[in-house]
């Protein structure tokens, strides 16, 4: 079977969000997809049987991954396998990819509306950071700080985060240069920090289009790798779109 290494919501090799995409060419078991997973030890392995599309991290299944898709995507475009819009059957419903002129690649994901709640038991500690407020979007929790330089130099504990009530832990603020920034920590998900988190910003989206008036933002993650995802709020749902580069064409041989 054909396996790819894709760095996605990067132009630039060695940046962004890798993810390893496996071109199935037959039914195989979940505990397959997750040994592959967990040997690739990505954030994200893409497997893709048809027109059906499912991600596992090293450790579980998850039920969106917004980079997985990006890397999917681009290497059926790279490769000459698709052309025009695709529509991938995936555990979110429907997800519509279409690569653009300039060559980057839109995505129409489902928006995660977020909800007001009280600052979480020891989350403070846990970020080493005070927040501004904190939200619930579906399985994360989305925090806000202060400013970019707050989230840029975070140094959270890891251990701590992974105690808390929620998938992962979403933290963002105004950006000086982009419209927003953000960094994404998922350690119950074998996931300490994700590099680029195309899931957090169908919440993120929305709770900066509600704050900025504007329904198209940029977005910044501000991990080690760094990537940017340019975003559009349209109701129920959220576009996102970025560029991606293979690293890494070869054969799987087991």
């Amino acid at each position: 079977m054909r396996l790819f290494t894709v760095d996605a919501f990067t132009d630039t090799a060695f940046k962004g969000n890798p993810a390893a995409v496996c071109l199935l060419e037959s039914p195989v078991t979940d505990r397959w997809m997750q040994s592959v997973a967990a040997e690739m030890n990505l954030s994200e392995t893409a497997f893709l049987l048809g027109d059906s599309l499912r991600w596992f991290t090293p450790a579980v299944e998850v039920t969106l991954c917004g980079h997985a898709t990006l890397a999917t995507s681009h290497v059926l475009y790279s490769t000459g396998a698709a052309t025009g819009p695709m529509h991938f059957s995936t555990a979110s419903g429907t997800l519509s990819v279409n690569q653009l002129a300039d060559g980057s690649i839109t995505m129409d994901f489902p928006a995660k509306d977020v909800t007001a709640v009280t600052v979480p038991a020891d989350l403070e500690k846990a970020l080493g950071a005070t927040p501004v407020s904190v939200w619930k979007s579906q399985l994360d929790l989305l925090v806000e700080l202060d400013s970019e330089e707050t989230v840029r130099s975070l140094t959270p504990d890891i251990a701590a985060l992974s105690a808390q009530e929620a998938r992962g832990v979403i933290v963002t603020a105004r950006g000086t240069e982009t419209d927003f920034v953000s960094r994404f920590f998922a350690p119950k998900v074998g996931v300490p920090e994700d590099p680029v988190t195309g899931s957090a910003h169908c919440a993120l989206s929305p709770f900066w289009s509600s704050r900025l008036g504007r329904d198209a933002l940029v977005g910044a993650q501000l991990s080690a790798r760094g990537g940017l995802v340019h975003v559009r709020h349209a109701g129920s749902r959220v576009h996102l779109s970025g560029r991606a580069v293979t690293v890494l064409s070869a054969t799987l041989e087991i």
